[in-house]
């Protein structure tokens, strides 16, 4: 499978205090061919006016990833948690069996842009678990999340890993990957060249049944996001 999603044909949705884009169906936005890829279910492109944010609501059996590109999320869960998210940090909020939370721009100045992320878990009915962490910002993949929660990264209810990708102007990558793994690079920034295609800022990419992936940069440095997923078959 290769399967390019461009920016502009995500769903969109805006509140006045919250401009959002969907690039797999979500609240309004219906879309029967993206209904999510492999147990990735919601990337939300999130930006969020000064001193507003989402009220407490619930959520149940669902791995939560936000990544924080500009500003920062004041967060509050019924499970007691109370933290200021900055921009470059991950959140991992595992909701198991049931927890409440509310998510607002710290900021009453600064607007707030982040990436809010579910993927679909392997347990269910679990303790809610909140987790939170900074990674250094260098050439390459940096695995942030994974099953295991090996060599300080985040812990997931699934067999799946998030790497942060970040690639200086015109250099080259080769990724590795297995062939019945299902991958997804969401760009964050920048121009990326992929098999033959360029992919720009809010781009996104399905793959599966590839051996291996070289990329290179284009004339601005890349920043995205890298998710090693389970076959869509498991």
């Amino acid at each position: 499978m290769f399967e390019i999603i461009r920016s502009h044909e995500r769903g969109r949705a805006s509140f006045g205090w919250l401009n959002s884009r969907h690039t797999f169906s979500f609240g309004h936005y219906y879309n029967p061919r993206q209904m999510g890829f492999s147990k990735l279910r919601v990337i939300n492109d999130d930006k969020v006016a000064p001193g507003a944010g989402f009220e407490t609501h619930g959520h149940r059996n669902m791995e939560i990833i936000s990544y924080v590109l500009n500003g920062a999320i004041a967060h509050r869960d019924s499970a007691g948690n109370q933290k200021v998210l900055p921009a470059g940090e991950f959140q991992l909020m595992s909701a198991g069996r049931g927890i409440y939370h509310s998510e607002y721009n710290a900021s009453q100045q600064d607007k707030l842009a982040f990436l809010q992320i579910w993927i679909e878990p392997n347990q269910l009915d679990g303790q809610p678990e909140y987790q939170q962490k900074h990674f250094a910002e260098k050439p390459g993949l940096t695995t942030v999340i994974t099953p295991d929660g090996r060599n300080g990264t985040l812990k997931i209810k699934q067999d799946a890993s998030l790497s942060q990708f970040i690639l200086p102007v015109q250099d080259t990558c080769l990724i590795p990957t297995l062939a019945h793994r299902c991958y997804y690079l969401h760009l964050i920034d920048g121009e990326l060249e992929l098999a033959g295609n360029r992919l720009t800022a809010g781009d996104g990419i399905k793959l599966s049944g590839i051996q291996e992936l070289s990329v290179q940069a284009g004339t601005g440095p890349v920043r995205a996001l890298w998710f090693d997923l389970p076959d869509i078959s498991s």
